[in-house]
């Protein structure tokens, strides 16, 4: 799925990810109602027994960059933390976070904390949010971020590793 880079290639320590519309198509505290279940036929349901979905090629995204030695966070502002901590379990997600911010709040408190938890500094980081104002607090900060319009998907994330120190 993603490029193969040469040798020469500067390879992004940490990539992070926002949740509310990068790895799922709501917002997980006003469009959806939690608990969160699974279905015996295994689909993700909420309270009112409507489908939760995520973006098509998120899992295979995620599992492949897994596979290639990445490793992987998450930055999310909800206030819904038992939600979205929730349906990351349900979707078999938990497994691919090695550190996980999500609580209200600006951005770059997440990073920090995630910065002294890792010991990674800004500029090996890649972020991805659908939000420009975090794009924009977090590239004053020296992260490479980008802007997802639709979704998580392969080529956002191959692109945004290819030009990765560029």
């Amino acid at each position: 799925m993603f490029r193969k880079m040469s040798s020469s290639f500067k390879k992004p320590k940490l990539l992070v990810f926002d949740l509310d519309y990068t790895l799922w198509p709501f917002w997980v505290d006003t469009h959806v109602t939690p608990p969160f279940r699974k279905s015996t036929s295994g689909e993700v349901l909420d309270a009112h027994a409507q489908k939760v979905k995520h973006y098509p090629e998120v899992p295979r995204v995620l599992e492949t960059l897994k596979r290639q030695g990445y490793i992987l966070g998450i930055a999310s502002r909800t206030g819904e933390i038992d939600g979205a901590n929730q349906l990351l379990q349900l979707f078999n997600w938990d497994k691919y976070f090695t550190y996980k911010q999500i609580y209200p709040g600006c951005k770059v408190n997440h990073f920090n904390k995630i910065r002294k938890d890792s010991g990674i500094e800004f500029d090996e980081i890649i972020f991805f949010d659908d939000e420009q104002r975090n794009i924009q607090d977090l590239t004053r900060k020296g992260v490479m971020s980008v802007l997802v319009k639709s979704g998580v998907n392969a080529k956002v994330v191959d692109d945004a590793i290819a030009n990765f120190g560029s």
